[in-house]
């Protein structure tokens, strides 16, 4: 904790992880604001269910992930980094115009459109965040410089969670407040970025190839020729399938299954980011300083006991009818809303004990040359597996009309089968890795 607290007080870590933090913050915010806009009817624009909207949208804000994440590696190797920071955050300026366009507008597809030019935004900007921390922090610090990132991301979570669930409840569908509140965060987004040292060129003569396709081949291809790396990358990316198959169902789930509020949608999201940032946190704590795999397995037990704890806990909340229940109300509504709360948080530790190694191993094991082009293709992976979450959870959910409690189930049982699977293939890969660079 010692560590984290130096790296905090930085001038080299400190404005990049406020950047980072501040556009997480946004991302949150607005993709809340948006599902709620759409859960609870505050735009009149909708020709579709619910839940295909809801799981759309999740794909929508996915889908730049796919198509230019091999693109934006290249420009994150070729490029100095802090510059490309600062108009990436320009550009979310801009982006968050739109939507509020789309939000004063009453502009279902104006807010859509917005949705995925941030997810286009975060696509480019992620390759650029992961290859530098290994710039500016010591191989020692790698550990603690990931938990922090993570631990930030997920208080951006929880707080743009809050924040837009707050904003759409207290302003009664005057979206006048969530508008000034996105173009906020962005711009403080762009004012931290102004701090973010100058970082050296890693491959300044490398060609920028600018067929989209072609080159998320090559660089999903290349990284498959590391073999460890790739396994570590479906590692990465099997997590993502998980938690968007989760997150994206909590407001129906709130809706539907507990009778809630938004208001409990924000608390449920709360308890979630919460025990991610506690997991990542206490990952770095139990796990030691060097880079290494020990929690991971903790993680993978927890991601499918927990899962099954919350599709149990949910058949035992109370059917009901009447007005939705409000957080006094959930509170006070028995054990069986506690279990809820407590299934969503112990998932939330979980998630943070197994993503928190994979991505400093990512970071650590990656070519410095290609260090970019690596995480380009760990989020390429990230966004096929995220849509096809959005796929798996329409089909489920939408077509074959499965109770979400059995989506849980299948979820949680497909995560034990290839995490399982994972291990086996990863542990004997690492200890070679490990003894060579040693030796």
């Amino acid at each position: 904790m010692k560590n984290s607290e130096h790296l905090l007080s930085t001038r080299h870590f400190l404005p990049m992880f406020l950047t980072q933090f501040f556009g997480a913050l946004n991302d949150n915010v607005y993709k809340q604001a948006l599902l709620l806009v759409i859960t609870y009817g505050w735009i009149q624009q909708q020709t579709a269910g619910i839940s295909t909207l809801n799981n759309f949208a999740a794909l929508l804000f996915i889908l730049p992930y796919f198509i230019f994440s091999a693109t934006a590696g290249q420009l994150a190797d070729k490029y100095e980094r802090s510059q490309l920071v600062r108009i990436l955050k320009i550009a979310e300026i801009l982006i968050m115009l739109i939507g509020t366009a789309g939000f004063l507008l009453g502009s279902l597809w104006l807010l859509l459109l917005a949705l995925f030019l941030m997810g286009t935004h975060s696509t480019f900007f992620g390759p650029i965040k992961y290859a530098i921390l290994p710039e500016i922090l010591k191989p020692n610090e790698l550990m603690s410089g990931n938990a922090l990132f993570q631990s930030g991301t997920s208080m951006a979570i929880l707080i743009g969670m809050i924040l837009g669930g707050a904003v759409i409840s207290m302003s009664q569908g005057n979206l006048l407040w969530i508008s000034l509140t996105v173009l906020t965060i962005a711009c403080l987004g762009y004012f931290s970025s102004r701090f973010i040292l100058k970082q050296e060129v890693s491959s300044p003569n490398i060609q920028i190839d600018w067929n989209f396709f072609r080159t998320s081949f090559q660089t999903v291809k290349y990284a498959k020729s590391l073999r460890l790396i790739f396994l570590i990358l479906l590692g990465n990316s099997w997590y993502w399938f998980y938690g968007a198959t989760y997150l994206t169902q909590i407001p129906q789930l709130t809706q539907q299954n507990l009778h809630a509020s938004e208001n409990v949608v924000s608390l449920l999201l709360t308890f979630f980011s919460v025990g991610i940032g506690v997991g990542s946190l206490l990952c770095r704590k139990i796990g030691g300083s060097e880079v290494n795999i020990k929690m991971v397995p903790l993680g993978a037990v927890g991601l499918t006991v927990f899962a099954l704890y919350l599709a149990i806990s949910l058949s035992f909340v109370p059917e009901r009818t009447g007005p939705l229940l409000g957080l006094y109300e959930v509170f006070h509504g028995g054990w069986s809303y506690y279990h809820v709360m407590i299934a969503v948080t112990l998932l939330g530790i979980s998630g943070g004990f197994y993503i928190v190694p994979l991505y400093a191993m990512m970071q650590a094991y990656s070519p410095r040359s290609h260090r970019a082009r690596v995480v380009a293709a760990n989020n390429i992976l990230n966004a096929i597996f995220m849509v096809s979450s959005a796929i798996f959870s329409i089909i489920i959910l939408s077509i074959l009309k499965i109770d979400i409690k059995i989506l849980f189930c299948i979820t949680a049982v497909l995560s034990a089968i290839f995490t399982i699977w994972l291990l086996i293939r990863l542990k004997p890969m690492l200890k070679t890795a490990q003894d060579s660079l040693e030796g």
